[in-house]
């Protein structure tokens, strides 16, 4: 895959403010990591082995670990500077580090597994569209028959209203306007907020639930199922064939 590695995550004035990002910008970002961990638990055994993807900075590794200390990860990540800030942040949790692996790089990077679930929180939209479904299929080839994938990403609707009455003119606008705005209410200046909306706008992979949802099946997910919607975020659970 040739996706580029975002630029904020190789800034190191960026990667060390990157913690505050996730709450200031994700409505409930700590309930997602909660709900994320709860979905895996469901069929990820109490020694299991997840494959983490987009792992910089840590956060929902020690979210993991200290929630279920007798799981072990694989994490991979292309930026170096966010997988050391995760490192630390393990470390300072008291996570030992025989639990887990960080691999510097994109999916293709990580172990074969099989693992026994998988997370990517946050990433996907990072992912150009062309290249989205090739990686879906990374992560299940590493999954067991069965195993759990939890996903969240940007996601919107867009264009003509469809049956399911998602949809319509501008929609897109709105949602990401929404986004905007639960910046400048967590503490973000307005200026600020404008400026993440419109380098969203123009450069990230938005794609629309429909489309997200379709990438996870062609990639080999069955039973795909949206479990959080955050305004312009949307996360799903499914299972790998």
């Amino acid at each position: 895959m040739t996706h580029p590695t975002a630029s904020p995550f190789t800034d190191p004035a960026a990667v060390a403010r990157y913690a505050e990002g996730p709450r200031r910008n994700v409505p409930g970002y700590d309930s997602l990591l909660r709900m994320s961990r709860i979905l895996l638990a469901e069929r990820v055994p109490a020694h299991g082995r997840v494959l983490v993807v987009g792992a910089g900075g840590g956060l929902e590794l020690e979210d993991m670990a200290l929630a279920h200390p007798g799981w072990r990860f694989d994490g991979v990540d292309p930026s170096q500077p966010m997988l050391d800030l995760a490192a630390q942040r393990l470390q300072c949790a008291g996570v030992p580090g025989d639990r887990v692996a960080l691999h510097h790089g994109y999916v293709q990077s990580a172990p074969a597994g099989p693992f026994d679930g998988a997370t990517c929180l946050l990433t996907f939209h990072f992912v150009p569209r062309e290249e989205r479904a090739a990686m879906a299929a990374e992560i299940r080839r590493r999954l067991k028959p069965g195993a759990p994938l939890v996903v969240a990403h940007l996601s919107v609707a867009d264009g003509d209203e469809g049956p399911d009455g998602e949809g319509g003119a501008g929609e897109r606008d709105l949602w990401l306007s929404r986004y905007a705005a639960f910046q400048v209410a967590s503490g973000v200046p307005p200026e600020h907020a404008a400026r993440a909306r419109d380098k969203i706008a123009a450069e990230l992979a938005v794609l629309t639930p429909q489309e997200d949802e379709a990438i996870l099946r062609e990639a080999g997910f069955t039973d795909v199922q949206m479990f959080y919607m955050g305004f312009a975020f949307r996360g799903w659970v499914a299972s790998a064939c």
